[in-house]
């Protein structure tokens, strides 16, 4: 189990991430692109991923990470459940979210 100020410890641990309100949850992002949100309230969290590292994550336990419901999960939009989730594989998850983010950021400067 992680706790809800476990998580946003490990989520601002990343560089240049900072926590902002997001409708009625909080984000965490990296230059203003989401990579995490907070759903307190269901205690878990949706990680931003690549459909590949959905995927890998989703196959590990379908009851730990699962896809969100409806269109934001068919573009790897992953829930986690922070009651059943051990704190390194949440911290391997949360990694590889801050990096998809990441990569996308850097393709986008390289563009430009």
């Amino acid at each position: 189990m992680v706790s809800i100020k476990t998580f946003r410890k490990l989520a601002l641990s990343f560089p240049d991430t900072d926590e902002h309100p997001h409708f009625h949850l909080q984000s965490f992002r990296i230059k203003k692109k989401i990579f995490a949100t907070l759903w307190q309230k269901e205690n878990r969290a949706m990680l931003k991923l690549s459909l590949i590292n959905q995927s890998v994550f989703c196959a590990y336990d379908t009851v730990v990470f699962f896809p969100v419901p409806g269109g934001w999960g068919k573009q790897g939009a992953t829930f986690v459940d922070l009651k059943k989730v051990r704190k390194a594989m949440l911290t391997d998850a949360l990694t590889t979210a801050y990096d998809d983010v990441v990569s996308k950021l850097t393709v986008k400067i390289k563009k430009k």
